[in-house]
């Protein structure tokens, strides 16, 4: 979900996590953190055992639903309306400036 709903296609899951930083809130990476440790630890036969089934389960189903949550569209076009807005801007600080060059130059 993470790939789908934040754009976090490469590495594992601990990579994703890191990726993801702050959009993702802290309770939700501290849940994420322990379905990450979990699977880090599933892959050592001895190290399995250490694992708490029931708090990874109720981690990753609280992640899983704040995932749910997010819409994937809403965030690309938030994130295009910011860099329109940047152009936006920036193109009128550029006229404001040319415009005061011809004055202070005497053409307009």
């Amino acid at each position: 979900m993470l790939a789908e709903r934040l754009s976090l296609k490469r590495g594992g899951l601990a990579d994703r996590l890191r990726r993801a930083g702050r959009r993702l809130p802290a309770r939700i990476r501290a849940q994420a953190r322990i379905v990450a440790e979990a699977e880090a630890l599933s892959a050592h036969p001895k190290l399995a055992r250490r694992i708490d089934h029931d708090a990874v389960a109720r981690a990753h189903i609280e992640v899983r639903d704040h995932l749910r949550g997010i819409d994937a569209g809403y965030l690309r076009r938030g994130a295009l309306l910011g860099v329109l807005g940047s152009l936006a801007f920036n193109l009128l600080v550029f006229a404001a400036l040319m415009l005061a060059v011809l004055r202070w130059r005497g053409v307009v």
